[in-house]
């Protein structure tokens, strides 16, 4: 029976747990050892570390201290494993933890953290989805049921002291560009709510004042939210430390392509089985890689029909972008909302859903001078109703029911 390496509580604290942090660091102690061929199960908190609840309130949306998170489970040494090589992992199952079967999404709000809408819902806001087997729905957003594509938002191996400093050093410099900017432009260390797993005393102290925050992708992986990374996927992890240290957290049920909400996809904790299928000794060096590389999963939601919105780099005020593709892939979304709300559902609803199915972005055109292409493909399948345009016009299908809980900022 292959072994759970990490086991979590969900009913105590994250904090009580040492073989969980929520910041990088080089000097973060391992807590398992693995080696190459090997496979084990990791068991993981939510990303918030079960601060959101299973309820109708928006209000722990609202108040989340958004400088915990991410509660991720490791580090894990690989026996053998040695700056510049490449680590080989299989993603051999992924799946909620028994009793404990639903998940939530949600928009911050923008006075704390905002988001790529924020500035059309700048209130918190929340909706939770049931877990059935392989397909999920929601009390707060009628009309559609979807099969999820489960997977880690967050994998990667732990940065070396250099790579740690550079990461610290450039984000800093954005920050200082504009420093009061939502949301912000970047998250900075900060020690008072760093967990660094089994570091104490003085140690502790100077790791957690330079741990990196969590929040990004970087070179490492980090949080990609890479919708494709589920059951069958094979990842290749450069190594940046003796034993490289992989960690994972911030699970998904579903999610659409950018993760737009933020608080976004159907968050959830779970585990996750993993496989060392091997080590490529200096593979790093051997194909130019300095970021993981993935092949896909070979499961996907069997969705054959959408509809296909368009966003060009022009912003709501009329104000021209050169190849802007956040602008235009902003567009593209708000296209999809306003399209929806025409059946009936609040444009909160319509947000939810394209943060939460398996709807695709796609950069369809970035050198036409000056628009930049981006496309949303939404499956309509997912509707229990017929979402295509027709000479007839939208049939309003959402009536009444229950809207997504709103929280007025404090």
């Amino acid at each position: 029976m292959t072994e759970t390496l990490i086991k979590v509580d969900l009913n105590g604290s994250p904090l009580t747990n040492d073989m969980v942090h929520n910041r990088w660091h080089p000097d973060i102690p391992m807590v398992a050892k693995v080696k190459p061929g090997d496979d084990f199960i990791l068991e993981c908190y939510d990303w918030t570390g079960g601060f959101i609840k299973n309820n109708d309130s928006a209000d722990d949306v609202r108040d989340v201290d958004l400088t915990t998170v991410h509660y991720l489970s490791g580090p894990i040494e690989v026996e053998g494993a040695e700056p510049g090589d490449l680590l080989v992992v299989d993603f051999l199952d992924i799946g909620v933890l028994p009793g404990n079967e639903w998940g939530f999404n949600g928009f911050f709000s923008k006075q704390n953290g905002g988001g790529f809408l924020t500035d059309y819902f700048p209130q918190a806001q929340k909706s939770i989805w049931d877990i059935k087997g392989m397909f999920t729905s929601s009390r707060h957003i009628p009309g559609v049921n979807f099969a999820g594509l489960i997977h880690p938002g967050l994998i990667g191996c732990l940065p070396d002291a250099p790579m740690l400093e550079m990461w610290n050093k450039r984000e800093k410099a954005l920050i200082a560009t504009n420093p009061t900017r939502v949301p912000g432009l970047a998250n900075p260390p900060y020690a008072p709510t760093a967990h660094m797993g089994r570091m104490t005393g003085e140690a502790r102290d100077e790791a957690a004042a330079t741990g990196a925050r969590t929040v990004p992708p970087r070179e490492h992986g980090g949080n990609c939210d890479i919708k494709d990374l589920s059951r069958g996927a094979r990842v290749y992890f450069p190594v940046y430390v003796k034993g490289a240290g992989l960690s994972v957290g911030d699970l998904h049920f579903s999610q659409g392509d950018g993760e737009i909400t933020f608080c976004g996809a159907i968050e959830m904790p779970g585990f996750i089985h993993l496989g060392i299928h091997s080590l490529i000794k200096g593979g790093m060096a051997k194909y130019g890689i300095k970021n993981p590389i993935f092949k896909p999963s070979p499961i996907k939601p069997n969705y054959q029909d959408y509809l296909i919105f368009e966003g060009i780099s022009v912003d709501d005020s009329g104000t021209q972008h050169y190849l802007d593709m956040f602008t235009a892939y902003q567009q593209a979304c708000l296209n999809a909302i306003n399209y929806l709300k025409k059946f009936g559902y609040s444009g909160a609803q319509a947000y939810s859903i394209l943060g939460t199915a398996p709807v695709q972005g796609h950069i369809s055109g970035i050198v036409d001078v000056p628009n930049a292409c981006a496309t949303l493909y939404l499956p309509t399948e997912i509707f229990e109703f017929d979402i295509n345009p027709t000479a007839a016009g939208p049939v309003q299908m959402i009536k009444g029911g229950v809207d997504m809980p709103l929280s007025p900022d404090k």
